[in-house]
């Protein structure tokens, strides 16, 4: 049976005094969680649905899934007085989403969780490494002024193959895992609070960031096609992620 999330439980866990998460908002249908916190993009608050009808991935690409059978969450985080780095390392935050992202899903749901670039999750099943990995959660950020990013994930979580938009994607319950959403939510908060908070400090703390999500790109050493603006494109290995 596909539930609604548990609000009630979040809450007691994630609006804590010490866990900077301020504000938990869920709607059962809401157009999409990002548009939503846009509207009202207090520092440090949550949305949460069990429906999306208009969600977006990256390139304005359509996002939508059977109600309850996903993941749709976005929040407020800020990005200003970051005194221990530069703000040219903007870029670093939609990455750290996607690798907040995957730590919790190897964690909570104990799948393989691994990245492509930029900031794709893909899975497989935890006891398969031969499989091939499939998206499983896309990330995509937003600006909402100088000071404020509104952080959006959506993961494919209890839908059958056929409910699936393409080959290429997965849930996870096809990698063989029944994690419950509220689990996976809480860790992966948790998880992107202390990733962007390094990011706010700098220095070692982001070094440590950086090299983590080295370790989990899969796009590191495969060939790859970059697509030029005037419609090139070239075909090239990629051989690393830099500093910027």
């Amino acid at each position: 049976m596909r539930d609604s999330l548990d609000v009630r439980a979040l809450r007691e866990t994630l609006l804590t005094p010490t866990s900077h998460w301020a504000a938990l908002d869920f709607f059962d249908s809401v157009d999409s969680t990002n548009l939503e916190a846009l509207r009202r993009p207090d520092p440090w608050r949550v949305v949460l649905t069990d429906h999306q009808s208009a969600g977006r991935g990256r390139l304005a690409r359509q996002w939508e899934a059977p109600p309850c059978t996903s993941i749709a969450v976005s929040c407020v985080v800020p990005i200003g007085d970051r005194g221990g780095a530069d703000r040219s390392e903007l870029g670093w935050v939609p990455l750290l989403a996607g690798l907040a992202m995957s730590t919790a899903l190897s964690e909570v749901a104990g799948v393989r969780a691994l990245l492509k670039w930029p900031n794709d999750v893909l899975a497989g099943a935890a006891d398969d490494e031969d499989e091939r990995l499939r998206k499983v959660c896309g990330v995509l950020c937003q600006s909402a002024g100088d000071e404020l990013v509104v952080v959006g994930a959506g993961v494919n979580v209890d839908q059958e193959r056929e409910e699936l938009p393409v080959d290429t994607a997965t849930s996870l319950r096809l990698c063989g895992s029944d994690a419950p959403r509220e689990g996976i939510i809480e860790r992966y908060l948790m998880n992107l609070r202390d990733r962007t908070e390094a990011w706010r400090a700098g220095g070692p703390a982001m070094e440590g960031q950086r090299a983590d999500y080295r370790s989990r790109c899969t796009t590191v050493g495969r060939v790859v096609d970059l697509h030029q603006p005037g419609g090139a494109v070239v075909r090239g290995t990629a051989t690393g992620v830099d500093d910027q």
